[in-house]
């Protein structure tokens, strides 16, 4: 199921926040009277009628620079609707259409993009009349909605499947194309000078200096007419450890690319070997079902004997024994040394990823895996489980139903993974077990 990506635009305190949380269920985005307080795009994701969708909250946009963070809010409410297939426009009933209205609604117009006009503050039937003065902004008609009671909020959500269904055909086909690569890691382990080294050219600003890249760049590129857009990211680490709010909204929007790629690429200092924040982004990736490809970068200097890549390798499975399913390549993005093998690697993942084993299959595999080794029986009461099927592609998930599927042991889950690994060819893939009453 391909994913749609929905931006809700609008000015200052016109609703979006409250809006975005009520369709995902949550309180992500921070909701305050005070103007501007969300500033980066926060995603979020739900279902609805069988469709996956990805709303992208964004900041109030201003069109002057009234303080320093104007012109970056701006930047990130353009780039959401680039990255966006709709756009939600948001105006607030209460206060009226304003000069800044006006500006946006020429953003969008030029913009090209499927948009739905959307006035909030209508809590009411009797407040309904107010969508009538946004007509001057030369829009398509304005549809009444409340994000504070939920009024008309499933009736806005057909709206957005139905606008969305001319378009979701090619939508699949493209993404099932684009190979996204988000390139992750400790600040100055050499994710900028990889992406330089893979690219060919200075796109990324490289210096000594921890926490040069403080935003994610996108850098498209083909690869034997491949499509692969590199998306280079700032330094993550503990949020504890962060100094300053530049470097906050970074770590903010590093996790936001991790979250639209298809791949992350862990890159790892050699020099300063795998540590606690390194197996902390690996745990997140693989938690958020991403595939994963483990790079060992400034591999050149270290002094080196015959065993020591598998040393190394030894190590790193020694702390983290899960990373013995995803690849871990050494290599110098300084002197390209095995530079070549990154795009390689990726490409096989990312047709991995995309894999849909036959439930046939997989229930022949899992039969001969079972007889093998029955699950072992808790609490008095023999476990049965019945069949299998993959219900997601990516990520990778496999619904196993059972009778008892609370009573599965931990020891059992990775038995049962590491089998299914061992019979179909899921190397860099993030495989989810789900068990099921049955």
């Amino acid at each position: 199921m391909a994913e749609i990506y929905i931006s809700i635009i609008g000015r200052p305190n016109v609703g979006k926040s409250t809006f975005f949380n009520r369709l995902i269920g949550k309180r992500k985005s921070i909701v305050d009277s005070k103007e501007g307080i969300t500033r980066d795009r926060v995603y979020g994701k739900m279902e609805w009628c069988d469709h996956s969708l990805i709303f992208i909250d964004t900041g109030g946009y201003i069109p002057e620079d009234l303080d320093v963070f104007n012109s970056a809010v701006r930047k990130q409410a353009r780039e959401a609707i680039f990255e966006s297939n709709l756009v939600i426009f948001m105006v607030d009933g209460k206060q009226g259409f304003t000069s800044t209205d006006k500006d946006l609604a020429k953003v969008i117009r030029l913009s090209g993009k499927p948009y739905i006009f959307v006035v909030n503050k209508c809590d009411g039937l009797d407040t309904d009349n107010q969508v009538h003065q946004f007509y001057e902004l030369g829009l398509d008609s304005p549809f009444p909605i409340s994000a504070l009671n939920g009024r008309n909020s499933g009736d806005l959500l057909d709206r957005i499947i139905r606008k969305l269904k001319l378009i979701k055909s090619n939508l699949k086909e493209k993404n099932n194309e684009l190979l996204k690569l988000a390139i992750v890691g400790m600040p100055n382990v050499g994710k900028s000078s990889l992406t330089n080294a893979l690219i060919k050219k200075d796109r990324s600003i490289v210096t000594s200096i921890a926490g040069t890249t403080r935003d994610y760049i996108d850098v498209p590129i083909k690869w034997y007419e491949k499509e692969i857009l590199l998306i280079d990211t700032a330094g993550l680490r503990k949020l504890s450890k962060v100094k300053d709010q530049i470097e906050y909204y970074s770590t903010i929007r590093t996790q936001n690319a991790i979250y639209k790629s298809n791949i992350v690429i862990v890159v790892i200092d050699a020099g300063k070997g795998f540590g606690k924040q390194d197996k902390s982004i690996i745990d997140e990736t693989i938690k958020i079902g991403k595939g994963l490809i483990i790079v060992v970068n400034k591999w050149d200097l270290l002094k080196k004997n015959t065993n020591t890549m598998k040393d190394f390798t030894d190590n790193i499975r020694y702390q983290f024994k899960s990373i013995d399913h995803y690849p871990i390549l050494y290599i110098s993005a300084l002197t390209k040394q095995r530079i070549h093998k990154v795009l390689e690697v990726s490409w096989s993942v990312f047709n991995r990823i995309k894999i849909k084993i036959p439930t046939n299959k997989l229930n022949e595999k899992l039969k001969l895996i079972i007889n093998k080794n029955p699950p072992p029986a808790e609490r008095g009461k023999s476990i049965r489980i019945k069949y299998a099927t993959q219900v997601s592609e990516e990520p990778f998930v496999i619904a196993l139903y059972l009778n008892f599927p609370n009573l599965v042991k931990i020891s059992y889950k990775r038995y049962l993974e590491n089998r299914i690994r061992e019979n179909f060819d899921l190397l860099g893939v993030s495989v989810k077990l789900s068990f099921r009453k049955k």
